[in-house]
């Protein structure tokens, strides 16, 4: 993981937890993992034709949803690098291979030049998005991976503007919590000082760096990783 230097002074940040994401090398792919951990089909949610992806998209309580993300192989080329680590494919696949799936988090912020100042390093820059006529802002590293590999969250700024979850599927799925697992989790803890989170991942020690989720569904609490 990434060294990350703290700067003296400096304000804590205001973050809200927006959604998860399963970060998948295929979106049918993606769906089937969380068929099989869920026990719901995840329906279509949209094209990205500014980023060159495309989702599936579920409710899972409040403002808060899920998204299973994956290059579109139809899509055009942003111009630069995708977000969520997609245009790795080869380091995307070995994640996905290896079970890490439910890959991290996309943090809220109605402040998103004050978090990422003295923080880029970490998050990445701003990008208006979509290119030519922008609604939001969301911090993407140059190489377009996660930030510290999913360590912490992504960030996005609807510029005062709530995402609506009206056209979005709501199956029943409500998030109950979600943990964060690390061989060092002190110093994570430690990195997440540096924000005041509602809702933030439970922090553990675990062998690698995983996420896992408990969502209540009608046929009980399933767990998604």
């Amino acid at each position: 993981m990434a060294q990350a230097t703290q700067v003296v002074g400096r304000e804590r940040a205001s973050l809200q937890l927006d959604h998860l994401t399963v970060i998948a090398p295929d979106l049918t792919e993606g769906v089937a993992h969380v068929r099989a951990c869920l026990d719901l089909d995840v329906p279509f949610g949209q094209r990205h034709q500014y980023m060159g992806s495309h989702n599936h998209l579920l409710q899972l309580g409040g403002s808060v949803y899920l998204e299973i993300v994956a290059l579109d192989p139809a899509g055009r080329s942003p111009g630069r690098a995708r977000w969520f680590g997609l245009d790795d494919q080869k380091s995307l696949r070995a994640a996905w291979d290896t079970g890490r799936r439910l890959r991290g988090w996309v943090a809220r912020t109605h402040a998103i030049d004050a978090v990422l100042a003295g923080r880029s390093a970490l998050f990445g820059r701003k990008v208006a998005l979509p290119f030519g006529a922008p609604v939001f802002d969301f911090a993407i590293p140059d190489d377009g991976s996660l930030p510290l590999d999913g360590v912490l969250p992504s960030l996005i700024d609807r510029r005062g503007k709530p995402r609506s979850m009206a056209t979005m599927a709501d199956l029943g799925a409500r998030l109950e919590s979600f943990v964060l697992e690390h061989p060092d989790p002190a110093a994570i803890s430690k990195l997440y000082e540096d924000f005041i989170v509602d809702r933030p991942p439970e922090i553990r020690a675990g062998p690698e760096l995983c996420y896992r989720a408990q969502i209540e569904t009608a046929a009980g609490t399933r767990e998604l990783s």
